[in-house]
């Protein structure tokens, strides 16, 4: 069954000749048969080809309202196939918008652009490391520029004839609305405009080689799983003397065994004595640079956090740091001498201490049902 013409376009039966041509458009570029590869494609294609010369067309699609699709298709049907001159509707404007999308290029005859591929790198990195940046020194495979032709495929290098240097040619096609130059890439010398009579016998014309590299990577301060840097031009050497690809560097932070990250601040659990967390004092702590000296007062209760400020992470991009929380975790004696546990005890109450927590625990659960 076919669509109304109104429907295949996806357009209200009001809408402007403009609002038409843009439709014909969007539906062009998903449904060519350049592009899409489905065995519906072409006649799809085809059907919005059809509505649109139909409605393109002042005279014919006045006729078209007035007696309604299928009445217009039995007389276009009798009349035989009509041949619309849609010129008048578009012009001869340039329709390279849709076509360079199907070609894949770029520009109006300009001479296509390459650059070489981008490469990944996996890199492995300490807390510390990742923390205050390092520089790295990595080898790895990858394009090179061919030392015997310097990167230029061979010698003898020539205009190309059919382009005439400029790396793409231009076509006419026929479409629902008119005449339509188009611009595509150049068969005869690959879009690259000119031609190589000796070719290098080293990189086979391509002007690039495999070969191993070693590199020196800065890595600033601050980064962490995930972080992505960029060296620029340190990826694979582009074709005939183009432009290198960059080199991506994903980051990823071994696990510390003492510190624990979180975003720029650094975290650490540090047991203390039962004597110290009751009569205070000073202990010291490592940090990401070395030894700091931590204050305990006196009655310090386990699981108490204390800060030491910008003894974290450097910010990324930033001359700040991030913070280190010391958490105390107060170690309960497991033996002690008659003494201190007579000590202790006295100290206590003979457990009057405890009974006086209980109380209070008792007293908010009362409160907490009352």
């Amino acid at each position: 069954m076919v669509r109304d013409y109104y429907e295949t376009l996806g357009v209200q039966r009001n809408v402007s000749k403009e609002e038409i041509k843009k439709a014909y458009k969007t539906l062009a570029k998903k449904y060519h048969p350049d592009l899409n590869k489905e065995a519906s494609a072409t006649d799809k294609f085809k059907e919005i080809n059809e509505a649109a010369s139909i409605l393109g067309d002042d005279k014919k699609r006045e006729q078209y309202d007035q007696v309604g699709h299928t009445a217009y298709q039995q007389a276009s049907r009798n009349q035989g196939p009509t041949q619309g001159d849609y010129s008048q509707y578009s012009g001869n404007f340039d329709f390279d918008d849709i076509f360079d999308f199907f070609t894949g290029t770029g520009g109006r005859g300009s001479r296509r652009q390459q650059r070489g591929d981008d490469l990944r790198y996996d890199l492995g990195l300490t807390l510390e490391e990742a923390a205050f940046g390092v520089k790295k020194k990595i080898n790895m495979r990858k394009h090179e520029l061919c030392t015997k032709c310097h990167g230029k495929g061979g010698t003898n290098i020539q205009e190309c004839g059919a382009c005439h240097g400029r790396g793409a040619v231009r076509q006419t096609r026929q479409t629902p609305f008119g005449i339509f130059q188009t611009t595509g890439p150049c068969r005869a010398c690959g879009g690259q405009g000119q031609q190589i009579k000796n070719v290098c016998d080293a990189c086979d014309g391509e002007g690039v080689v495999i070969g191993s590299k070693s590199i020196e990577v800065t890595i600033p301060g601050g980064v962490d799983d995930g972080t992505r840097v960029r060296v620029t031009g340190e990826g694979n050497a582009g074709p005939k003397g183009t432009a290198a690809g960059d080199l991506y560097l994903f980051i990823s932070v071994e696990e510390h065994s003492v510190f624990l990250r979180k975003g720029g601040d650094i975290h650490l659990d540090v047991p203390i004595s039962f004597t110290l967390a009751v009569f205070g004092g000073e202990i010291e702590v490592p940090t990401l640079d070395g030894k700091s000296k931590l204050k305990i007062p006196k009655g310090t209760q386990t699981h108490t956090v204390f800060r030491l400020r910008e003894k974290g992470v450097s910010l990324l991009h930033s001359h700040d740091r991030g913070d280190q929380y010391v958490r105390a975790i107060v170690q309960t004696p497991e033996k002690l001498t008659k003494k201190q546990e007579k000590a202790l005890k006295e100290f206590s109450g003979e457990g009057a201490e405890d009974e006086k927590l209980q109380k209070g625990l008792f007293a908010k659960l009362k409160d907490s049902f009352s």
